[in-house]
């Protein structure tokens, strides 16, 4: 359910754009809001559920899911859209982050690997059927509406399944209370952060405007590992930070998630704004990459099980930085076929990746800080992914004048774009898969540094550390 609407909208934002008469910011906002809503809750959420247990809190994250997508569907403004997709963000950072520390709590360790690449693959098999289920949407009923109707069923369903089947796993801690102080100054620091990166993406308020942010942002961030010190009951544990192969783990993640984070949708404007495609046909162009993923994703986690991360972890590093470099070969006229098997070895690359690197991380948790470690590891992921379009844009736009960027991704029309501008648009999408690609590549020194891990050595320094 969190992976089909985190991908709905990115074969959809052109119609969603024109219908709601929706400038280039807001439409942006429109994709970023729901990731913004997934990291405002995601250490708090993983603290309530180490204090708490996870069932319940696991259950209401679907219900919230559900009652934001169904907000979204009859949202009359950008601005309603924009606060609903929030909502839709908070209800899958619940989702997302008690899903894994519930498996990590449930499964033994020599099988957790393959466990979570399971995970994974239900993640990937909703952002297909995202993709896929936008373009068949779009194509029958010409109403961006229609495309958050299909998660009210599913929401419904998943809350009263989710409450029936699951048990519930408590870790709790006796007089603990919620650091609301340090959940303050965590979401100041995240949506001045993003809010500063959007502005100065897409050239929007003055250059004071984005420096007064970053310094806020830098403030709050100071002031929450200050505060995170002091406090008897911190909303995170830095702690954990210690914990060499946790450290290295995450941020090998954020690293490769800022590096491909914008890759789909990238691949998403070239299909429909360069080629002509439908959004039907893009989307389904896009799929081969989540075949891949669904092949390597659960394999690499069941031969990770037996040999380790590390051959699996650097190899979908590699494979990664390889395929964004393939990309930047690609212009107008190459044959499909090329660019799907570029696709579907980055796809794999992402797979060999992912899901080792969230076994090693989560093994190195010990079981009464899983929801915050989870919550930590899902906050890295979703800040790199937010920042990647941004990014990606600042890089384009290097190349390609800013105007042009923002009238080709607002653009329903192809007509409009002529062929100059294609290929010069083309030109910043090569340049910022190289940079990309570079970026991804450096991954590999974190990952490294974590080492090779052992987990029941872990476990006891790390019981002792946090005790």
């Amino acid at each position: 359910m969190a992976g089909i609407d985190a991908r709905i909208v990115i074969i959809g934002l052109p119609q969603v754009i024109a219908a709601l008469g929706a400038d280039t910011e807001q439409g942006i906002w429109i994709n970023q809001a729901y990731l913004l809503g997934s990291i405002i809750v995601l250490l708090l959420i993983g603290r309530v559920t180490d204090l708490f247990g996870r069932k319940n809190i696991y259950t209401s994250g679907f219900a919230i899911f559900t009652v934001g997508s169904a907000l979204t569907s009859i949202a009359m403004t950008p601005l309603q859209v924009i606060i609903f997709r929030i909502v839709q963000g908070i209800g899958a950072g619940i989702i997302l982050t008690n899903s894994v520390a519930l498996i990590v709590d449930a499964t033994p360790t020599n099988e957790l690997g393959f466990c979570l690449g399971i995970n994974n693959l239900g993640f990937r098999f909703g952002a297909m059927a995202g993709l896929t289920l936008s373009g068949l949407i779009l194509s029958l009923f010409s109403d961006w509406r229609a495309l958050f109707y299909v998660n009210i069923p599913i929401g419904i369903f998943g809350t009263i399944w989710s409450q029936l089947s699951l048990k519930e796993t408590m870790f709790g801690e006796k007089g603990a209370k919620i650091d609301w102080g340090g959940f303050f100054a965590f979401t100041v620091f995240i949506v001045t952060l993003l809010l500063a990166l959007t502005y100065d993406a897409y050239g929007i308020g003055s250059r004071l405007t984005f420096y007064e942010l970053i310094t806020l942002s830098i403030v709050a961030i100071v002031a929450f590992v200050l505060h995170e010190h002091r406090c008897e009951h911190p909303l995170l544990d830095l702690k954990l930070l210690k914990i060499r192969e946790y450290t290295g783990g995450v941020i090998a993640q954020l690293i490769n998630a800022i590096a491909w984070g914008a890759v789909l949708l990238l691949l998403s404007l070239y299909f429909q704004l360069i080629l002509g495609y439908s959004p039907l046909q893009a989307g389904i162009s896009i799929i081969p990459f989540d075949i891949a993923f669904l092949i390597f994703g659960p394999l690499s986690g069941r031969l990770s099980d037996r040999f380790g991360h590390v051959p699996f972890t650097t190899s979908g590093i590699i494979l990664t930085s390889a395929s964004l470099f393939l990309f930047s070969t690609v212009g107008q006229f190459t044959p499909y076929l090329n660019i799907a098997i570029f696709m579907m070895l980055f796809g794999a690359g992402i797979g060999l990746f992912s899901s080792p690197n969230m076994s090693s991380v989560m093994s190195a948790v010990p079981a009464s800080r899983r929801g915050v470690g989870s919550a930590l590891r899902a906050t890295f992921f979703n800040v790199g992914f937010a920042v990647s379009l941004n990014l990606a844009v600042v890089m384009i736009s290097l190349i390609v004048p800013y105007a042009l960027v923002t009238q080709i991704i607002s653009s329903v029309n192809i007509g409009v774009i002529t062929q100059a501008d294609k290929t010069l648009f083309l030109s910043g999408l090569k340049t910022t898969y190289l940079w990309l690609a570079a970026l991804n590549a450096l991954a590999i020194i974190p990952s490294a540094f974590r080492g090779k891990g052992s987990t029941s050595h872990n476990e006891k320094v790390q019981e002792l550390d946090i005790a």
